[in-house]
Formats: C-alpha cells, structure tokens, sequence
C-alpha cells in the first residue's frame, strides 16, 4: 500500500512540474513575439538621425510657411520620429495628434508651440508658431486637429513624405540602404533677390564630406561676381575666366540659405544679398 501511494506521489510531482514548465515556456513565447510586433510596428524604416521631408496636408489654410516650400524637418531617435512644422503665422495655437473631438476631452495632452523668427525673400522677418509633432510612419496619412485663436478645433488629416537625409544620416527603404555618404551629388537650387536679372546654374554640384558637411558649386550668369560672404565668412572665386565659380561650404542645405555677393558690374562695387533654397527632393 504505501509503494503505490509512494508511485502516486512520484506521478503527480512529474505533473506538476511539467505543467509548470509549459506554462513558462508559452509566457515566453508570448513575450517574445509581443516584442517582435513591438519592434515591427513602430519602425518607421529608417536609421537615426535628421531628414527633409515633405509635410502634406488636407487644407490650405494648414500648411509649412512659404520660406520652407513646403518641407519639414524630421528627427529620428531610437526608432522614433518627430516632425518639426514652420507655420504661416501665430494664428494657430495648439495641436492634437488624433481628432478635435478628443482634443477636448479632460486629460488630452495638446501639442504646445514655439516661437520662431522666420525671413522670408524679400527681407521681411515675421514671428510664427512652430510644432514637434510625433510621426510613427512614413506616406501614412494620421490624424492631426488644430485650435486657433477664436477656440475652434478643426480636423485635419496630414502626413510626412519623401524623406532625404541630411548631415550624414542613413535611409532605409525595404532591404536597401541608401544614404548621403561621403561623395559626389547635384541637386537643384534657386535664386531669390536683387535685381532678378542674375541667376545661377542648376542644378549645381554639391560635394558631400565625411563630416557630413555640404560644398556646393555656385556658378553665376555673370563673370562680376568678385566675392561671396556666407556666415560672415568671405569666399572668393575659383575661376579666372568666365562666370564666377565659388565653392562655398554648407552645414545644412535642407532650408533656405541667406548669402551676399558683391558685384562690380556697376560704376561702384555692391553688396546684395541673395537667398538660395536647395530641393533636397532632387539630390542625386
């Protein structure tokens, strides 16, 4: 009797045990593939650091300031990314990442505003408000309500798109990995101010350092171009015949860029100064 008792006792331990085991080994499935579809969802396909990228909206009257055509700058860091949006003016005053109506719901956490000093091609600085707005994808439309200062929340649908990478930041797309390394690029600029008589070649030459620094190659129309002042910095020409040829060297290219250049097509030599704006979109 106690042999069998004894044996009863043996196979309910092994039981236990086994059952015990198997629960474990499941929770730990589970917690692993709970990862794995962590990871997998909030990957946005891209390496850490900075892009340019476009910022898309369902309205006109919801758009980047003019002095950026329409471009944004997006920050990624462990996995996550962030949009930086320039307004048009000081008008709209909070946003909420999801719906009016939750906007106004107790608790909902609003997207507050900075102030930024913005100059636009003619000369003018404005004050305008500026958003860090959270970004979980990219070419995925997500909701994004708005308050201006008359109290109303209206709904909006925005996204990010196209993004480039700046200052030696890599993309991923799928399995291929493109980025701007250290090399050889063009990319398409424009001429704002002075007379609107004076242009320059695009697209221009841009070599990119290790450092992730930005040379670009600025040809004018014309050969009475004798220097060029970019952050206080005094450049003069590379060539002795033709066109006026500079090498200037950049930090960032993603947004507008204000330079002089002193000409001495006239009876005096004059300083003007100058806005170039690079289409980020088109560097190859």
């Amino acid at each position: 009797m106690k042999k069998k008792l004894l044996s009863l006792y043996l196979v309910l331990m092994m039981v236990v045990a086994f059952t015990a085991c198997g629960s474990t080994d499941s929770s730990k499935n589970s917690e692993d593939t709970k990862t794995e579809e962590t990871v997998e969802t909030s990957s946005l396909g891209l390496e850490d650091g900075t892009y340019t990228v476009d910022f898309n909206t369902d309205s006109t009257m919801f758009h980047i300031n003019d002095a950026y055509d329409g471009k944004a700058t997006l920050t990624v860091e462990d996995g996550q990314g962030t949009v930086h949006i320039v307004l048009v003016s000081k008008n709209i005053v909070n946003l909420y990442l999801g719906t009016a109506e939750d906007a106004q719901k107790e608790g909902a956490e609003l997207l507050e505003p900075t102030v930024e000093s913005v100059t636009y091609s003619d000369g003018l600085t404005e004050d305008v408000n500026a958003f860090d707005v959270p970004v979980a994808a990219i070419d995925e439309e997500f909701d994004l309500a708005l308050v201006g200062t008359k109290g109303t929340w209206y709904d909006h649908k925005v996204s990010v798109s196209n993004p480039v990478a700046s200052e030696g930041a890599t993309m991923t797309s799928g399995n291929e990995t493109s980025s701007l390394a250290e090399g050889d690029y063009t990319v398409e600029v424009a001429l704002e101010g002075g007379s609107g008589r004076s242009s320059i070649t695009s697209p221009a030459p841009v070599k990119v350092g290790a450092d992730g620094t930005y040379t670009v190659t600025i040809e004018w129309s014309s050969p009475y171009y004798d220097y060029m002042i970019v952050d206080g910095v005094k450049y003069e020409p590379v060539n002795t015949e033709g066109n006026s040829v500079f090498e200037i060297p950049f930090a960032d290219i993603s947004a507008p860029v204000t330079v002089t250049a002193d000409t001495v097509a006239m009876s005096t030599p004059h300083e003007i100064e100058y806005t170039l704006t690079f289409d980020m979109s088109t560097m190859q």
